[in-house]
C-alpha cells in the first residue's frame, strides 16, 4: 500500500502538481485501493492541523511581514553597512550580517529571501554580477531556519512530539547559526578579493557606528525578548509569536513610522496564504503517515537499518545521507512531516539524544533550499532578479558546500549543537 501511496506521489510530483495534493492523492488512491474507509481521513487531517504549537508558525510569519513594512530592513542595513560595509565584499558582508538580524524576526527562508532581495539588490548590483549578489542573498536568506525563532524547528518539534522541545531546538541554532554567518562572511570575502571585486562603504566610523546601532536598537531586541521569553520559560512558543506580532505594530506604527493601517490587510493575506501552505503539507502528510503506519513501514524501516547497523554513528551517517538526496528533491516542509515519525522514534531507540538529532535533521534538509533541482530559494531568487537557475546553481555552490561543511562539523562535534541548550536545562 506505502509503494502505490509514494509511487503516485512521486508521478504527480514530477509533472508539476502542488506536492500537498501529490502527497493527499497518494495516500487517498492507495488506501481506495485496499478498500479502506475514507471517511475517517478528513478528522485525521483536521486533528492534525489543529494544534496550539503550530498557530506559532502564521504569527512569524505575520510579525516578519509587519516588521518588512515598518522599515526594519533599511535600519538592518544601515547597522550593517555601519560595521562592516567598508571591506572586500562589504556589500555581501551587510547582506549577510542583514540576514542573521532579519532571521531572528521572520524565522523562514523564503520571507528573508523576499525581504533581502527587494531591498538590497539594487545595491549588490552595483559592486558585483547578479550571479554573486544572487547566492549572496541566498545564503543569508538560508539562515532563517537555523537561527531562532525559526519556522522549521517548530514543524520538527511538532512531528517529533514530546521528545523535543521548541525552546530546545531554538537553543541547538544559534551557535550554529553564528558559524554559518561568520563563514558566508569569510566565504564572501574570499570570492571578492579573487574576483576583484570594488571596495563600497564609508570607512568604519565609531560615531556612525552608535547612531546606526541605536537606530537599530528596538529591532535588535525584538528577538532576545521573544526568543528569551520562550526559552525562559515566561511563555510558549506560539504566545511569543503573538508578542512579536505586538512588537511589530508598535515599532511600525509609533517607532519607525513607516507601517500604516492600509498595509495590514495586505501584510494578513501574504502571511495566511504562507501559512496555509504549510497547514496544508501537514494535513495531506497526516493521511501519508496513517498510510505508513497501516503499512507497518516504521517497523519495516527500523529492522531494516538495524540489521545494517547497531552503531549511532553510522546511523546518524545513514540518516544524513539520505537526506542530502531527499533535500534536492523534496520541499522540506513535506519530507519534515513525512519523514520525522519515523526517523526520530529510530533516533531515541539508538540512544541518541532527540535534540541533537533535531537539530541534524532540520539543519540537513534547510540546506536542500539552496540545492538543485528543488531548492525553493534559488526559484524565488531567480524569479527577483532573473537569474537564470543554471548561473544561479554555480554560483551558490561555494556556500553549499560550506554549509554541509557545518552540518559535518556538527556531527563530529555535537557539543556545537548542544552547549547551549545544556546551560539552559534543556
Amino acid at each position: 500500500m506505502s509503494s502505490v501511496a509514494i509511487t503516485i506521489f512521486a508521478i504527480l510530483a514530477v509533472i508539476g502538481a502542488p506536492l500537498a495534493f501529490a502527497i493527499g492523492m497518494g495516500a487517498v488512491v492507495a488506501l481506495y485501493l485496499e478498500g479502506f474507509d475514507l471517511v475517517v481521513l478528513p478528522q485525521r487531517m483536521m486533528f492534525a492541523v489543529n494544534s496550539f504549537p503550530l498557530m506559532a508558525i502564521p504569527l512569524f510569519m505575520l510579525a516578519g511581514e509587519l516588521m518588512v513594512k515598518a522599515g526594519i530592513v533599511d535600519r538592518l542595513i544601515g547597522f550593517a553597512n555601519a560595521l562592516v560595509g567598508r571591506v572586500n565584499g562589504g556589500v555581501a558582508h551587510v547582506t549577510i550580517l542583514a540576514g542573521m538580524v532579519f532571521a531572528s524576526v521572520s524565522g523562514a527562508a523564503v520571507a528573508s529571501a523576499s525581504a533581502l532581495g527587494s531591498t538590497l539588490v539594487p545595491a549588490l548590483r552595483k559592486s558585483y554580477p547578479d550571479g554573486f549578489s544572487s547566492a549572496v542573498i541566498a545564503s543569508a536568506a538560508n539562515l532563517g531556519p537555523v537561527i531562532p525563532p525559526s519556522n522549521a524547528m517548530i514543524v520538527y518539534a511538532l512531528m517529533a512530539g514530546s521528545s523535543v522541545s521548541v525552546g530546545g531546538m531554538f537553543m541547538a541554532g544559534i551557535v550554529p547559526g553564528i558559524i554559518l554567518t561568520l563563514g558566508f562572511m569569510t566565504l564572501a570575502s574570499v570570492i571578492a578579493r579573487r574576483r576583484r571585486y570594488p571596495l563600497s562603504g564609508a570607512p568604519f566610523s565609531v560615531r556612525t557606528a552608535l547612531v546606526e546601532t541605536r537606530r537599530a536598537g528596538l529591532i535588535l531586541m525584538m528577538p532576545v525578548v521573544v526568543v528569551g521569553g520562550i526559552v525562559g520559560g515566561i511563555f510558549t512558543a506560539t504566545e511569543g509569536a503573538a508578542i512579536a506580532v505586538v512588537y511589530a505594530l508598535v515599532v511600525g506604527l509609533f517607532i519607525t513610522r513607516k507601517l500604516r493601517v492600509a498595509d495590514l490587510p495586505g501584510c494578513l493575506f501574504r502571511a495566511a496564504v504562507m501559512a496555509a501552505m504549510v497547514g496544508a503539507l501537514i494535513a495531506f502528510a497526516s493521511v501519508m503517515t496513517f498510510v505508513f503506519t497501516l503499512d507497518l513501514v516504521p517497523m519495516r524501516l527500523s529492522s531494516f537499518i538495524e540489521s545494517l547497523t547497531s552503531n549511532p554513528a553510522v546511523f546518524i551517517a545513514i540518516v544524513m545521507a539520505m537526506l542530502i538526496v531527499v533535500g534536492m528533491l523534496i520541499e522540506s516542509n513535506a519530507a519534515y512531516i513525512m519523514l520525522v515519525p519515523l526517523f526520530a522514534p529510530m533516533a531515541l531507540s539508538y540512544g541518541i539524544d532527540p535534540l541533537f538529532f533535531g537539530f541534524l535533521f532540520m539543519y540537513n534538509l534547510v540546506v536542500g533550499m539552496m540545492t538543485p533541482p528543488v531548492g525553493v530559494l534559488l526559484f524565488v531568487m531567480s524569479g527577483i532578479t532573473r537569474v537564470p537557475m543554471s548561473k544561479l546553481t554555480v554560483e551558490v555552490m561555494p556556500f553549499v558546500v560550506f554549509q554541509f561543511a557545518v552540518l559535518g562539523l556538527c556531527v563530529a562535534f555535537p557539543q556545537i549543537v548542544l552547549w547551549l541548550p545544556e546551560r539552559f536545562g534543556f
